[in-house]
């Protein structure tokens, strides 16, 4: 599970940057509107990197053997970010607003990564 800890740590990577730009080179080309949208992905994108990371380590230390529900819940995490975050970035710098409609596909795996996590630790 040591590629959860990995993807965490790029997509953490990732959120600094983005946060960087956004903060740098977007503030002066979008609306206040935009780049609040473009800051609410990059604060779920950390965060869920963050969890990424625990999902690793605890794949790792705690529940060797038992990692079914934890790699389940690693990558509809992974995936949650690429949907939630991703179509906020991209809705914010293309201005196509049906992409938003994407956001809650991700919101939702996030939800379901978590409930796999909350049953790991509970079936252990």
């Amino acid at each position: 599970m040591k590629v959860f800890i990995a993807i965490g740590a790029i997509l953490a990577f990732l959120s600094v940057t983005f946060g960087a730009f956004g903060a740098h080179v977007l503030k002066a080309r979008l609306t206040e509107q935009n780049l609040s949208i473009f800051q609410t992905g990059v604060q779920y994108q950390m965060v869920h990197a963050l969890g990424l990371i625990l999902i690793g380590i605890l794949a790792l230390t705690v529940f060797t053997g038992q990692t079914t529900l934890l790699a389940w819940a690693g990558w509809l995490m992974t995936l949650g970010v690429v949907l939630f975050s991703g179509s906020l970035y991209a809705l914010t710098l293309s201005g196509v607003r049906v992409l938003g409609a994407i956001t809650p596909i991700g919101g939702v795996l996030f939800l379901i990564s978590w409930v796999l996590v909350v049953a790991a630790v509970l079936r252990a």
